[in-house]
């Protein structure tokens, strides 16, 4: 079976034609990527337009890195910028800000036929002084003003059996984008490596603010830190980790490592120690078992064929079986272990189920969690909510203090919060997680 391809971490560049004596530049791909698309299409035309001339570089440029195009020929160098065999890359050019931002999107995205693994060797011309069989540059530009999609405009140029593969792995081993952003009341490993790269990041970029929780869940700080890291490299500073700023962390984390390295810094174990699974199987325990337990266990109403489980953050036999009837229900591979797209599936499934709740079932069942967790600084109902539970139970219970039902997420709600954590044994972080919701919306209906 051909090995699929990777996203190399950097490409070397002949300024010159093959057989020329030019010389050579090593660059990031990303940036090799940005500086073809800056010198060959313009930053005003339409997202469509400029989304499909990229890819179409990209997949050339890994096509000629995959096929080995010219090492194969002797040469000691991956691609060319004579514009009569390659792109058209200038050594030094300016990258505009549009073009940037949509490369660190789709920079590990590329073309292929449908059923094959090597990237499109994707031809294009500009269409109005050189014409080719591939895709007019200028071509895409009135397709995407007709309302042309991305993939639609490929279609048109390469036919109808292409398709675009997304967020293909690095050469260099990084951890590749989870496929879903990372916000607010988002947890996990992810989010724990994110906070640890980025305060990592902090010591050379002093404006970033110290991220000082050590739990696996996006709260306020984590945002904030995130916010102030994409403004200082130029991204949309929205404090969500999505796949532009996922990479950028990377990037950036390994640019300082490597530095530090100089003076032997080397890596500490927390740092690169995994401390929960991508994958959930047999034996594993944690958040992440807790969330996808609550999931199961609530679709259990709705779906009899599920069996019951308890919520303990432990993934033991039933939890185990359950998993089992939710992958043969839904056409995923029957494994018993949660995957990352087992674990979408099945989120996705209880987010359809909560929408789809008429009013009596909510009052029937107890108020349904909201999938995500509830941190200092979030308001709105879902808060007030939890905040009339928390103190129905403190008025029995003196080890909960009391809290004003306010709708908003503050120190007060927080201390009551990790009071309750504290009676439970789990982790005292403070946020609503479904452990702790099941269990307030539990004691709260029973008083």
């Amino acid at each position: 079976m051909a090995e699929l391809p990777t996203i190399p971490s950097y490409i070397t560049v002949h300024l010159g034609a093959p057989n020329s004596s030019a010389e050579n530049v090593t660059v990031r791909f990303s940036d090799y990527i940005k500086n073809v698309a800056s010198s060959e299409i313009y930053p005003n035309w339409p997202p469509a337009s400029l989304r499909a001339n990229i890819l179409a570089q990209i997949s050339y440029t890994l096509n000629r890195v995959y096929t080995e195009y010219y090492p194969s020929r002797g040469y000691d160098f991956d691609i060319t910028n004579d514009t009569r065999y390659d792109h058209a890359y200038t050594k030094d050019g300016e990258v505009f800000d549009t073009i940037s931002l949509i490369v660190d999107e789709i920079f590990n995205n590329y073309i292929r036929r449908a059923g094959t693994v090597e990237p499109l060797a994707a031809k294009f011309c500009d269409g109005r002084i050189t014409q080719c069989g591939g895709l007019s540059q200028w071509g895409t530009v009135d397709l995407a003003e007709q309302g042309y999609s991305t993939l639609d405009i490929l279609k048109y140029y390469y036919g109808d059996d292409i398709e675009i593969v997304e967020n293909a792995p690095l050469t260099d081993k990084t951890q590749s984008y989870p496929g879903v952003a990372l916000s607010r009341g988002s947890f996990g490993d992810d989010v724990r490596t994110i906070k640890n790269e980025l305060n990592r990041i902090r010591r050379n970029y002093p404006a970033i603010p110290a991220v000082t929780s050590a739990t696996s869940v996006y709260d306020g700080e984590t945002e904030t830190a995130v916010k102030a890291f994409q403004r200082i490299f130029n991204l949309t500073a929205d404090g969500v980790v999505g796949k532009a700023t996922w990479y950028k962390i990377k990037q950036i984390y390994a640019a300082v490592k490597r530095l530090s390295e100089l003076t032997s810094e080397g890596l500490t174990i927390p740092e690169v120690e995994r401390v929960f699974r991508t994958e959930l199987s047999l034996g594993d325990s944690g958040v992440e078992v807790e969330a996808l337990q609550y999931y199961l266990a609530f679709l259990g109403y709705f779906y009899p064929q599920l069996p019951p489980i308890p919520i303990n953050g432990f993934f033991d036999d039933m939890t185990r079986d359950a998993v089992f009837t939710f992958q043969n229900e839904y056409g995923l591979p029957v494994t018993g272990k949660v995957d990352l797209s087992t674990y979408y599936t099945i989120e996705r499934e209880y987010r359809n189920a909560v929408a789809d709740l008429p009013p009596n079932y909510r009052s029937a069942i107890g108020e349904p969690y909201p999938g995500r967790f509830l941190i200092e600084g979030d308001r709105g109902e879902e808060v007030r909510v939890i905040q009339t539970y928390l103190s129905r139970i403190a008025r029995t219970d003196p080890a909960i203090p009391e809290i004003d039902v306010d709708g908003v997420f503050g120190q007060q709600t927080k201390r009551a919060v990790i009071a309750l954590q504290q009676q439970l044994g789990i982790e005292q972080n403070g946020a609503v997680g479904p452990v702790e919701w099941v269990e307030i919306i539990t004691r709260g209906n029973d008083l």
